[in-house]
């Protein structure tokens, strides 16, 4: 019913930017919050950045002042632009989107496919 397409990852060295698209598509009805998750291999998913409907936002602590996390409400996307990279950064990253797909229905949490991002030293 609802799709999660990603795009932007790739090879940088350190010190680069790369900009993560997530696009959702299908029986949208209305989203709420918004997330950006990795997970490196040999390690849990974590949380990178999250975003209210309300705007609020949140970072991890190793991402602040380097991350940005932003919405299209109406191309229905969300963003995470990704500055200085470090080697550490090296990970699959991976959208998660609560969406509702009827006026009666609850918010479900949805996920990407996941993009892969290399950071080089």
């Amino acid at each position: 019913q609802v799709q999660l397409v990603e795009s932007g990852g790739g090879l940088v060295q350190a010190g680069g930017s790369l900009n993560l698209s997530c696009a959702a598509s299908g029986s949208i009805f209305s989203i709420n919050a918004m997330a950006w998750y990795r997970q490196a291999p040999g390690k849990q998913r974590e949380l990178v950045a999250s975003l209210t409907s309300a705007g609020r936002t949140n970072y991890a602590d190793s991402v602040k002042g380097r991350f940005t996390i932003s919405r299209d409400n109406a191309k229905d996307t969300l963003y995470l632009q990704m500055n200085s990279l470090k080697p550490e950064d090296t990970a699959v990253y991976y959208c998660n989107i609560a969406v509702r797909t009827s006026v009666i229905g609850s918010y479900y949490p949805y996920w990407g496919q996941g993009a892969q991002v290399t950071v080089s030293s």
